[in-house]
């Protein structure tokens, strides 16, 4: 038996979550369109690690 989420916007949304996915959806985009394996540097790249890092937490 499959469920569904009710139609209507009753559906809880997780937006850590759906930020993971998004990265690793690129991260999977971005390796499968490598020709070789991705450096630690592209894989930063990919998930913006440098934007991160240069943008510290609002407090």
């Amino acid at each position: 038996m499959t469920h569904v989420a009710p139609v209507g916007g009753t559906a809880v949304q997780d937006h850590v979550a759906l930020a993971e996915i998004e990265l690793c959806g690129e991260l999977i985009i971005a390796a499968s369109a490598a020709e070789d394996r991705l450096s630690m540097e592209s894989i930063d790249q990919v998930l913006r690690v440098a934007e991160e890092r240069a943008d510290p937490p609002a407090a």
